[in-house]
């Protein structure tokens, strides 16, 4: 995950220095790989290899050894050396591999028009909402005309963000941090935003970037206690 802050990244680099490969998850989401057995399954191996994937925000490589597992040309980008250095690991234990870059969101170091899609699972969110829109710009101008984005992303229909304090509002969809105790991803301890669904399709169309399909994704916590929903999106550059 990335951010254009130094205190996001400082977070990210405690976190993966004292977990390690403990810090993220190992295997790929799973709207992910909804996302590109839509779009890309139906390639042969040889075509496969032909279309370049970008993981925005990478992290340690959980999502992107199954990208080049699955034949793309996959890249990676993060604003975390460690976690590039974990993420390396990750990618030579499944014997695949992925271009790594340390870079950030907000000037993604690419040329225009560099990829057939670009990914991005749960890591924009730690843009508040002037950055995000700079974000998308970015997005917009590394893909291909065509070229497909996918965003996983939290909803503000999240228990987390409609229940939120002691966390405070940084802008209207984002909060400093999870300070909640019995909220899920309590303890990031960085800019957190949420999307409404609305307003996310209005600001994507606004970057070019057309909706083509929309679910949410809702998962509980604490034995039902506490919902957390999920966007699943994807857009096409127009």
């Amino acid at each position: 995950m990335m951010a254009a802050d130094t205190t996001t990244l400082d977070w990210y680099e405690r976190s993966y220095k004292a977990e390690g490969i403990n810090a993220q998850r190992r295997y790929p989401n799973e709207e992910l790989i909804r996302f590109l057995a839509r779009n890309f399954f139906k390639l042969s191996r040889e075509e496969r290899a032909r279309i370049s994937i970008l993981d925005a925000g990478c992290g340690s490589c959980s999502n992107l050894w199954a990208i080049a597992h699955e034949g793309f040309e996959a890249h990676g980008v993060d604003l975390s050396p460690e976690a590039l250095r974990l993420g390396q690991q990750v990618l030579a234990e499944w014997e695949v591999t992925a271009r790594l870059k340390v870079g950030n969101l907000l000037q993604l170091p690419y040329e225009d028009g560099s990829f057939h899609g670009v990914v991005d699972v749960f890591s924009s969110n730690v843009l508040n909402l002037g950055e995000f829109d700079r974000y998308l710009a970015e997005v917009a101008r590394v893909l291909k005309p065509g070229g497909k984005f996918f965003l996983f992303t939290p909803s503000t229909e999240s228990d987390a963000f409609r229940n939120h304090a002691p966390a405070t509002k940084i802008d209207e969809f984002t909060l400093n941090g999870i300070y909640r105790k019995d909220s899920p991803f309590f303890g990031n301890a960085y800019a957190f935003r949420f999307s409404d669904v609305a307003a996310l399709q209005a600001v994507l169309r606004n970057h070019g970037l057309e909706p083509e399909n929309v679910e949410l994704v809702t998962r509980t916590y604490n034995r039902m206690a506490e919902s957390f929903q999920f966007i699943s999106l994807e857009a096409r550059r127009s």
